[in-house]
């Protein structure tokens, strides 16, 4: 196991433990960035990196009764064919440069946005719920064609750059059913959605030859122990106040990105 891969998994399931934020925000910028792994190598492991973690949450979730499976095959309605027509464009894009440059390009935009995202957690909700009668019975009418539709967005975003089914999925929830999800049925609907997508996504990548099996199993053997560690630590420290500093640090990462 490569020393450096492990500590980023321990690092990155540290910092998902104590603040929820999804590990592909975190994990797909350390790997260009830090460790000079190639943008679609990282994208697609990170995918299965994902994946895998998240089939753990989601069973949990699963058995709690928590999600909302009307709400989920909504989205996966939008989510899935988008990820697969999103994973065919980019095996038809032949020039390397040209990909890592269109990924790295699109990592940043939505680091920015899930920076965003983080900041305005509980802002989006409010702003959903001070809508006047008529308005809001007109948006409950067109609750399920815009959940499809976002999951269309989440499908192309998390199929390009590993992110956008944690922070981004939860807000984009908070808003479409602002009465309908408590706090521990968005967590719930969010991570039973980002299962089957991020297997679908990880499946086009692993045809198009993007995973490394090698710094995916390093990743996951120092993940496990970070998110039981940053769980744990989660309940004693402010993450009122690491949420805006990881947001500050996604916003900078992604500004970086978008420059290089």
């Amino acid at each position: 196991m490569d020393l450096a891969h492990g500590l980023s998994g321990l690092l990155v399931g540290l910092l998902v433990g104590m603040t929820g934020v999804g590990g592909g925000a975190l994990m797909a910028p350390i790997l260009i960035l830090m460790l000079n792994v190639a943008p679609t190598t990282a994208v697609g492991t990170d995918l299965w990196f994902a994946a895998i973690t998240k089939m753990v949450g989601g069973a949990i979730h699963h058995s709690l009764g928590e999600p909302d499976w009307t709400v989920v095959k909504r989205l996966a309605l939008g989510s899935i064919p988008a990820s697969i027509l999103t994973s065919l464009v980019l095996a038809q894009i032949d020039t390397g440069q040209i990909k890592h440059g269109l990924i790295i390009a699109a990592l940043g935009v939505i680091l920015l946005a899930t920076a965003a995202a983080m900041l305005g957690w509980g802002r989006v909700q409010n702003v959903v719920l001070g809508l006047d009668e008529p308005v809001a019975a007109a948006y409950r009418r067109r609750q399920p064609a815009l959940t499809i539709f976002a999951g269309g967005l989440l499908g192309v975003m998390v199929t390009l750059t590993s992110i956008g089914a944690g922070a981004l999925g939860a807000v984009m929830l908070m808003a479409l059913y602002p009465m309908r999800m408590s706090a521990r049925r968005l967590v719930g609907t969010d991570i039973v959605h980002a299962v089957p997508l991020t297997i679908v996504a990880g499946l086009g990548h692993l045809v198009m030859g993007n995973v490394d099996f090698g710094l995916l199993g390093s990743l996951l053997v120092g993940s496990i122990p970070g998110i039981i560690l940053g769980s744990v630590l989660a309940t004693r420290l402010p993450t009122g106040i690491l949420r805006p500093i990881l947001a500050v640090v996604l916003a900078a990462t992604g500004i970086k990105m978008i420059m290089s």
